[in-house]
């Protein structure tokens, strides 16, 4: 089963899902609501969303409509970090496409971001789950402590490894633990099946964004839809780094280029050539592959099905997509 089996299995939701965010965002000053629409419809795999809908289908709750309302809001949530980030890395390009940060002021842009956490919020609340509505504001927390944590620990070569692992949690595996925890609480699954589905939830999101940061050095600029070396360029140390860095004569040239902040589009292309041609990215690629096959795990206890194979066939996607 490859990912768009797992997709198809889910496609009639997942539209549904784009029709109740777009319905969320049609009332919105016309300019803003525009550019939403926009946001929403430009694609993307809808990873966050399929696991929602798919973790569900072990225990499928008995109002359908709340599990929409719950895959909507998982990735209003995510796109509202996206528009975020984007002004927080100056990032003028994803997936090819500029971004609102591109077309309209920091300001107004921020704006836009925080319209869509308010929908975010309103769709999370459609389920009527305190416990759904209370784990949704726990993420937010997490993802903004991930976030911060990024923003004070920049150009900071010396952080462990542990460190990095707490970021990309708040950033990224938050979110994927939400997604299948929630739709196993919509559904008042047993204990020890949310459990496992807020782990592999856990373990899927920490290997995808590993990957991402793997991608960062070894994808060129057109699949990445950026430059190659983002993160690098904004003194951002991920696993990939981290690895390199661990041998004292490839830190002393990575710092001798660290202060202030590689000063060149050549300089950044020099650091990337040399982490791509090390051994630091297959160490980095086995972590995500560790952490894919631990999440594969956690689905033993599950019921053999075809989501369940779906989620697995995730996870392996995962490890193996190029962008």
């Amino acid at each position: 089963m490859s990912l768009q089996t797992a997709q198809a299995l889910v496609t009639d939701d997942l539209a549904v899902v784009e029709q109740q965010m777009l319905k969320k965002v049609g009332g919105a000053y016309p300019p803003l609501a525009e550019v939403l629409a926009a946001l929403i419809q430009s694609g993307g795999k809808r990873v966050r969303p399929m696991l929602v809908l798919l973790a569900a289908r072990f225990h499928p709750p008995r109002q359908h409509s709340r599990l929409i309302s719950l895959a909507a809001a998982v990735e209003a949530l995510h796109t509202a970090t996206l528009v975020h980030d984007d002004v927080i890395d100056g990032a003028f390009l994803r997936r090819g496409q500029s971004t609102l940060n591109a077309v309209w002021t920091p300001d107004s842009t921020i704006m836009a971001g925080d319209f869509f956490f308010s929908r975010a919020a309103a769709l999370v609340a459609e389920t009527e789950n305190p416990r759904i509505i209370s784990r949704f504001a726990e993420t937010l927390d997490t993802i903004v402590d991930g976030e911060l944590r990024q923003a004070f620990t920049a150009r900071d070569w010396s952080q462990a490894k542990e460190g990095y692992y707490t970021r990309i949690y708040g950033k990224t595996a938050a979110l994927f633990e939400l997604a299948t925890q929630t739709a196993a609480i919509l559904g008042a699954a047993p204990a020890e099946e949310e459990e496992a589905l807020r782990s592999y939830g856990n373990n899927l999101g920490m290997a995808f964004q590993i990957v991402d940061d793997i991608l960062d050095f070894v994808a060129d600029d057109t699949t990445l839809g950026k430059p190659a070396g983002s993160d690098l360029r904004a003194g951002i140390i991920t696993l990939p780094v981290y690895y390199y860095i661990q041998k004292p004569e490839r830190r002393d040239a990575l710092m001798a280029l660290a202060d202030g902040g590689p000063s060149s589009d050549e300089a950044v292309a020099e650091v990337v050539a040399m982490i791509r041609s090390s051994d630091a990215i297959a160490e980095a690629r086995a972590e995500a592959e560790s952490f894919v096959q631990q999440a594969i795990a956690d689905l033993a206890i599950l019921p053999p099905a075809p989501h369940r194979d779906a989620l697995e066939d995730i996870a392996r996607y995962v490890v193996e997509r190029e962008f």
